[in-house]
């Protein structure tokens, strides 16, 4: 696909993100007639390429579908593969032009809208300018860290993808929620010695309907040790020490692996850098709810990252929606 350079022709739009979201705005603005260009500094969907491989979604595929596009699956909730095919699919019919592996650096206003900086994967730098700017960047890329004392030790991760490595390992798994339960599933599923951390008296609410059982029972028959209402202390190369919320005692837990799933941040560096304010205490960046237009004239926001830092209020099946509306209060369609 073509990159415009300095002094390249205007564009209507330019969407920082080639998520579902963002693929929804630029699905929006190619019916409009409007002329759109996406960014990642990954892949299309490139969250969703770095979920567990065995991820099954909790929306139906109807309720993941974008401009009108089919999402036809083979069971009731759409895997990972199938939303990754089914994404990709969707980039194909509104011919998105989509620059994959670049990564923007800053958004500059200008007479006519803004001029946008970015450097591709071999550090070549880029410049393009558009009239509006939608920052749909999500908010995978940035784990929420434990800030605990060895927190950054190299056996603690943020991710979980796959249970093998943890054949015959001790593992700690710190959460309750949908990642945590999965994570601790698998890990045991494939003889791993699994321990669940949390800091609340249970699983969070918003876990699975079909995985929650599961996990409760294997919890009961003591497969999988559960300490609720417990906070990590401190992380060890062979322990981990927790701490009780309630009694104050602490418990050491001999340990390989630490897998923290507690949860992302959005990443709004880029959006304060162009003066977009950011509510202190929610996160969420200031925005019209309507139009998703933000404090900055002509810069939107689009999906999870107008969420702050709750993210269990915006997924994809709502997410999508922003894209329609946002190019409806540029159209005025």
């Amino acid at each position: 696909m073509s990159v415009p350079g300095n002094g390249a022709k205007t564009l209507d739009l330019l969407v920082v993100g080639a998520g579902p979201c963002g693929l929804a705005v630029g699905a929006a603005a190619r019916e409009a007639g409007l002329s759109c260009l996406l960014i990642d500094k990954g892949t299309v969907t490139d969250a969703i390429v770095r979920y567990p491989t065995y991820t099954t979604f909790f929306s139906g595929a109807e309720k993941l579908e974008i401009g009108g596009v089919p999402f036809t699956v083979g069971d009731d909730k759409p895997t990972r593969r199938e939303a990754l095919r089914y994404f990709r699919r969707v980039a194909s019919f509104f011919d998105l032009d989509i620059h994959q592996y670049e990564t923007v650096e800053g958004i500059a206003p200008e007479e006519e809208g803004f001029a946008v900086t970015s450097r591709s994967r071999t550090g070549a730098e880029r410049s393009y300018r558009a009239r509006r700017v939608v920052v749909a960047t999500g908010y995978f890329d940035t784990p929420r860290r434990m800030k605990v004392p060895g927190a950054e030790l190299p056996k603690v991760r943020s991710y979980f993808r796959e249970p093998f490595a943890y054949f015959d390992q001790r593992v700690v798994v710190v959460g309750g929620g949908n990642s945590a339960a999965d994570a601790a599933l698998s890990c045991w599923r494939e003889g791993a010695r699994v321990t669940l951390v949390h800091m609340f008296e249970g699983l969070d609410k918003g876990v699975k309907p079909w995985v929650r059982p599961d996990i409760e029972n294997r919890i009961a028959e003591g497969s999988i040790p559960a300490y609720w209402s417990h906070d990590v202390v401190e992380i060890r190369e062979d322990e981990v020490e927790i701490r009780s919320r309630e009694s104050g005692e602490t418990t050491i837990l001999p340990n390989d692996w630490v897998l923290a799933m507690v949860g992302y941040v959005p990443d709004t560096s880029l959006l304060t850098g162009a003066g977009v304010e950011i509510d202190p205490e929610t996160g969420i960046p200031s925005h019209d709810p309507e139009t998703f237009e933000t404090n900055v004239p002509r810069i939107h926001i689009a999906g999870v990252i107008a969420a702050g830092n709750d993210p269990n209020k915006i997924f994809i099946e709502n997410g999508k929606l922003h894209g329609p509306a946002i190019v409806r209060a540029i159209t005025g369609g």
